[in-house]
């Protein structure tokens, strides 16, 4: 999608929302991808921001993204629909829209599964297939390790990705687990593995950007290789940004600019989201900006 028409750098904003990272090269790869994604498309003004631990903030880089600019399309640098993504940053939006009444603010999808990112799944997973002694994949186990939500529709984005995975190759066995929040953990599903008969096992973190769970993942790995050094372990490193990961993103920028039905998140606006948030259930990164009441702007989607 490269020079791709209708992008006015005057009038309209990217804003590409990243988590952020206790560790400070995750949030380096973030600020290396815009920057790669600036020389891909150079006709578009595309700015950065973060939930938390890197500036700048949810709110800054709504408001500053905002200035000079008509709309400002705001994109999730993030894979899975949880909190995040239905709560924190759309509160943000209507922030930015009290603040900011002139500019429109649009808001896009996640990443979520989808073939694009099946795509980079089955890559890497022949890379790891390649890296072991027996690439076999009838006695080769997979787990596709992700970070874990209370969110089921999140965790269930991840089921979806394992099935297709395994539908798409020839593994028999393709299992879920988890860092944190749910189950089953890494420790627990590898047992499993072990205990029908797997001698390889590759470990396939499902994680856009390294940090400090990647860097857990990791000695995990190391510590499960000692605990049974009669598999043979291979462990796949975070996605890093993948030509899908820009198309993914250049296709969200195309959807919103031309009004595509389901192309903005259904939890912008959404009732669901503002009950929640008033019965405790959301929380905000932002501890100085946001006004006391903000007014709700109903936008044209369904209510998720």
């Amino acid at each position: 999608m490269n020079g791709m028409n209708g992008m006015n750098a005057s009038h309209d904003t990217i804003l590409l929302v990243g988590h952020g990272s206790r560790e400070e090269s995750g949030n380096v790869e973030i600020r290396e991808f815009v920057a790669q994604w600036r020389a891909r498309q150079p006709r578009w003004r595309i700015e950065v921001c973060f939930i938390e631990f890197a500036p700048p903030s949810l709110h800054d880089g709504l408001i500053a993204a905002a200035q000079g600019a008509r709309r400002v399309l705001v994109l999730p640098l993030i894979l899975n629909a949880a909190g995040h993504v239905k709560m924190e940053i759309p509160e943000a939006i209507e922030h930015a829209r009290a603040h900011c009444p002139g500019t429109e603010f649009l808001y896009g999808p996640h990443l979520t599964a989808c073939d694009p990112i099946l795509a980079i799944l089955k890559r890497r997973l022949r890379r790891a297939m390649n890296a072991l002694d027996m690439p076999d994949p009838t006695t080769t186990g997979v787990i596709l390790l992700g970070r874990g939500s209370s969110d089921r529709a999140a965790n269930g984005d991840m089921a979806k990705m394992a099935r297709w995975l395994q539908e798409a190759g020839d593994h028999e066995l393709v299992d879920l687990a988890f860092t944190g929040i749910t189950f089953p953990r890494l420790e627990r599903v590898v047992q499993r593995q072990a205990l029908i008969g797997m001698r390889q096992i590759v470990v396939l973190p499902y994680y856009l950007y390294t940090g400090t769970l990647m860097q857990r993942i990791h000695r995990q790995v190391e510590h499960l290789r000692a605990q049974y050094p009669q598999i043979r372990f291979a462990a796949s490193t975070h996605f890093g940004f993948e030509d899908e990961i820009f198309a993914l993103l250049e296709q969200r920028v195309a959807d919103l600019q031309a009004g595509t039905p389901d192309s903005r998140l259904p939890c912008d606006g959404c009732s669901y989201r503002e009950i929640a948030h008033d019965l405790g259930h959301g929380h905000s990164h932002e501890h100085t900006h946001a006004p006391a009441v903000i007014p709700v702007h109903p936008v044209e989607t369904q209510p998720a």
